[in-house]
């Protein structure tokens, strides 16, 4: 277990340049999942532990102490027992984590890496060269109230890599679905659905939504009658056309293709009962540009019945 240090940073930076050079990163470069004692960080390391075997790649646990910029001390108590302490005890937790993913996936090298500083900056400094990042969906404190966590959430919205969320549950019967709108910057979100869906060996369900018909282009009147059958068919075009050239690169996945009408928000979280993991990207359609995370892919984080992996574009941003 690597500890807070120069040792742990000569590894890290080590551990930077082999995956730089690594000939495909996406299934060679670590997965990566953040800790810190909670059910659900533990449920994360479930989830995390397995796709690193499916990847065939090392597992990074991570801990993000933030207690040393409180300038409180992290040793013992000068009156409690030797064993006791803020820093002990963020090393105990850290090796059961490491513990438990290495009783979930015994094939799986397992790395687990104390680092100072706040959760989010430092689990998205540490997606820039993971080929994934795994969360729980609720962490240690914060307000209750709140269905996801602040973590998780801002995560999603600013890593440079996908970003799972653990939350419901996993029945590996199931199939993987996808969120598809048919805009370019959901494509990365579609290339990882059929990627999680071959190493899964599942079939992958893919879902696109329409409320209403599509504008062809800016400024365009949305017509007041129209055909709801000339609307579904050329919906199931745009389907088409958003995976065509990922069918062609993961032949052996099943794919369901799937056309609604309805709310997509509704539509899609509905169909995450009947899924081991659903997948959509950080912005679509329509919406705000200058935001990070759309609305259904908020939706869905917070109400999805199994967790969900959010995929953003390539990040150019520091």
């Amino acid at each position: 277990m690597a500890l807070l240090g120069t040792e742990s940073a000569a590894a890290r930076w080590k551990l930077i340049l082999e995956v730089a050079m690594s000939p495909d990163r996406s299934l060679s470069a670590p997965v990566v999942v953040g800790v810190d004692g909670s059910p659900s960080s533990l449920a994360a390391v479930d989830l995390a532990a397995p796709q690193a075997a499916l990847r065939g790649c090392p597992l990074t646990v991570v801990h993000a102490f933030i207690w040393p910029y409180f300038h409180v001390p992290l040793g013992p108590p000068p009156l409690g027992p030797v064993d006791g302490g803020l820093r002990r005890q963020a090393d105990d937790m850290l090796a059961e984590a490491c513990l438990r993913a290495r009783i979930t996936a015994p094939q799986v090298v397992v790395h687990g890496e104390l680092v100072t500083g706040a959760a989010v900056a430092v689990l998205r400094e540490y997606s820039r060269t993971a080929s994934l990042v795994v969360v729980g969906d609720r962490g240690l404190g914060g307000f209750t109230g709140l269905l996801v966590g602040s973590v998780a959430v801002q995560l999603v919205a600013h890593a440079h890599c996908p970003v799972i969320v653990a939350r419901g549950t996993v029945d590996p019967a199931m199939p993987v679905l996808l969120g598809v709108d048919g805009s370019p910057a959901n494509d990365p979100a579609v290339g990882f659905a059929f990627e999680q869906a071959a190493l899964r060996s599942v079939p992958l369900v893919a879902l696109h939504v329409w409320a209403h018909p599509a504008s062809i282009g800016p400024g365009d009147m949305m017509p007041l009658v129209y055909d709801p059958g000339e609307v579904q068919a050329e919906e199931g075009r745009v389907l088409a056309e958003a995976l065509a050239g990922w069918q062609g690169k993961y032949p052996d996945v099943a794919v369901d293709r799937t056309v609604r009408h309805g709310g997509v928000r509704t539509r899609l979280i509905e169909a995450t009962n009947q899924a081991q993991l659903v997948v959509v990207g950080a912005r679509g359609l329509g919406g705000f540009a200058g935001l990070l995370l759309g609305s259904v892919s908020q939706a869905v984080l917070h109400h999805a019945a199994c967790p969900v992996a959010v995929v953003a574009h390539a990040r150019t941003d520091s």
